[in-house]
């Protein structure tokens, strides 16, 4: 992938007169920074080898243009620091909230490949890694380039031919640096990598931790983590090796330019080409010299892990959603709940088996439908087509006559509530994700939808009541108590066309029975479609739906269908031989 220079340069635009005074500062820091040098150099050189009769005052005059030197400097390394992390912070806010945001536009396809831990890693190591270099990087290059360029130039003055020698370094110094950067580049590719999947291990561990428990399986997490965490200690082993050769190389350079230095210099002296007080000088301003150096193996850790933090950005800002709203897509109104399958297919992956071939179904507005069938006929992903989650392969589906991939998103899923068996509950109060359902209802709004969900009295009886802490996914609640809240949470959005995904399957018969009230009262006057585990439950449906792998094999009500002796009859006989 192209490194995309334009847009990495564009986040600093925000902040771009705070950026500016930093790199001031940074200027302004390695300026004063060497002027010390030369000040010592008058001292050594003008003041204490010409008449001592008036060096006292000489000396004290230096001292107080160094104090003053100093207190600059620290004025501006104070700004340097508590500004340029300010400017850094600021920026890694902005990548994550756009981050997130893309995030949240992208389409259940691309979370069905993607593991939760290495897209938390992204959001938050990759991002902290990147503000280090937005913060860092130019500052430190600055800095040092000033320091650098003025060095060689004194230098350059003070000895033509010793500046020279030393500067014959630089050449191998610069092949190493290539050589070393591109191996730590993929090094460090690697450790992101294998710290996102440490923390997808963590994530999905910890997130089933009832069922490891359940299972006695500690053990079997412990023994999964610590493989992802030895394959997290292999590549920063690498990394430390590449760094060690790095560091290493760096280091005998420099030592062979402190060498030549005092060699040549000495010679110099003897050779009466430059005197005692020029040598000092040039060993205090090689220290500036080397001192970028020194410091190259952290600023080539910094900006590679930078730079590979923006192209992991940068690979999830590419993307593309797979569901996205037309240019003139449609904004509903007076829906009246009416859907459509016109000879629909459907399959997850293009190398993959259909799932749904040909199937046509008409839904009545305000009809109530129910849809069985065998584990795998399709009729969860049936339902998922009509509020896109996924587009069909073939085929259209309709809302109203409308082509559900001409309406604009938004407008299509604020028309349909869906109530399915796994409920998702985030951490908060009761009051917080009923009023999920309408974020804008109030108070009295979220009563009467707990109300109608027969939510209210178990609601009261908590600690504090409409205010209590349900914890992560609602762990304090029962699964009967949970449910409620997800119909209330439905209620409160008031959608015309209602989807029950079997949302009753894992309860028991006296919870079912609450639901099951429940979820008739939010049936009443919407267009609702049943997907249907217990057979039992949708009895007084108007239209059951049969569904198996070669598409709708019969259909009718609950009466006919037995009379029918099919494949809904044998379904029903089955099940109730395993319910005796």
């Amino acid at each position: 992938m192209r490194f995309p220079v334009k847009k990495f340069f564009s986040y600093y635009k925000p902040y771009l007169k705070l950026f500016l005074f930093v790199l001031f500062c940074a200027l302004l820091v390695s300026a004063v920074t060497l002027m010390f040098p030369l000040l010592v150099r008058y001292i050594t050189k003008n003041v204490l080898e010409g008449d001592l009769s008036n060096a006292l005052t000489d000396v004290y005059w230096v001292g107080g243009l160094m104090l003053v030197l100093t207190a600059i400097q620290n004025i501006a390394n104070y700004f340097l620091d508590y500004k340029g992390h300010e400017v850094g912070a600021r920026m890694e806010r902005d990548l994550r909230s756009e981050l997130f945001a893309h995030m949240q536009k992208l389409s259940f396809s691309f979370y069905d490949k993607e593991k939760t831990g290495q897209l938390m890693s992204r959001v938050t190591t990759d991002l902290l890694m990147l503000a280090e270099l937005y913060h860092h990087g130019p500052e430190d290059y600055v800095k040092y380039l000033i320091r650098f360029i003025g060095a060689f130039v004194i230098l350059f003055f003070i000895n033509a031919p010793l500046t020279i020698a030393v500067f014959c370094f630089m050449p191998f110094l610069g092949a190493c640096a290539l050589y070393f950067n591109k191996r730590l580049n993929q090094s460090l590719r690697d450790n992101k990598e294998r710290i996102a999947d440490v923390n997808a291990q963590v994530e999905d561990s910890l997130s089933g931790i009832r069922v490891v428990k359940s299972f006695a399986n500690e053990y079997l997490e412990i023994k999964k983590f610590n493989r992802e965490n030895n394959r997290f200690l292999g590549s920063r082993k690498n990394t430390y090796r590449v760094e060690a050769y790095f560091y290493n190389g760096m280091e005998t350079f420099i030592q062979l330019i402190t060498i030549a230095v005092v060699i040549f210099g000495s010679a110099s002296i003897v050779g009466q080409t430059l005197d005692l007080a020029d040598l000092i000088t040039f060993l205090l301003y090689i220290n500036f010299m080397i001192e970028p150096i020194q410091k190259l193996t952290h600023m080539t850790t910094q900006f590679q892990e930078g730079v590979t933090g923006f192209q992991r950005f940068m690979e999830i800002m590419n993307l593309k959603p797979a569901i996205e709203n037309k240019a003139d897509a449609v904004i509903l109104s007076d829906v009246r709940g009416e859907v459509e399958f016109d000879n629909v297919s459907f399959r997850y992956e293009d190398h993959t088996e259909y799932v749904l071939k040909g199937l046509s179904l008409h839904v009545n507005p305000g009809e109530y439908i129910a849809l069985v069938g065998p584990s795998g006929a399709g009729k969860t992903t049936l339902c998922s087509l009509i509020p896109r989650f996924y587009d069909v392969t073939c085929g259209n589906v309709r809302l109203d006559g409308k082509d559900v991939r001409d309406i604009d998103l938004l407008s299509l899923r604020k028309t349909i509530g869906i109530v399915q068996q796994d409920i998702y509950l985030f951490a908060g109060t009761v009051m917080e994700n009923i009023r999920y359902g309408n974020p804008e209802a109030n108070d009295e709004e979220v009563i009467a939808a707990a109300k109608h969900a027969n939510a209210h009295e178990f609601i009261m009886s908590l600690p504090n009541g409409y205010h209590s802490e349900i914890g992560q996914r609602g762990v304090k609640l029962s699964g009967g108590q949970k449910q409620r809240l997800s119909i209330a949470r439905v209620f409160l959005k008031d959608p015309p066309v209602l989807i029950l995904d079997e949302a009753t399957s894992a309860l028991d018969n006296e919870s079912e029975s609450i639901i099951k009230e429940s979820l008739e009262s939010l049936a009443k006057g919407r267009t609702t479609i049943v997907i249907a585990h217990r057979l039992s439950t949708i009895r007084n449906a108007e239209r059951i739906i049969v569904l198996t792998e070669n598409g709708i094999a019969e259909q009718g009500t609950h009466d006919m269908l037995l009379e029918h002796d099919g494949v809904y009859a044998h379904l029903y006989s089955k099940q109730f031989e395993l319910q005796a």
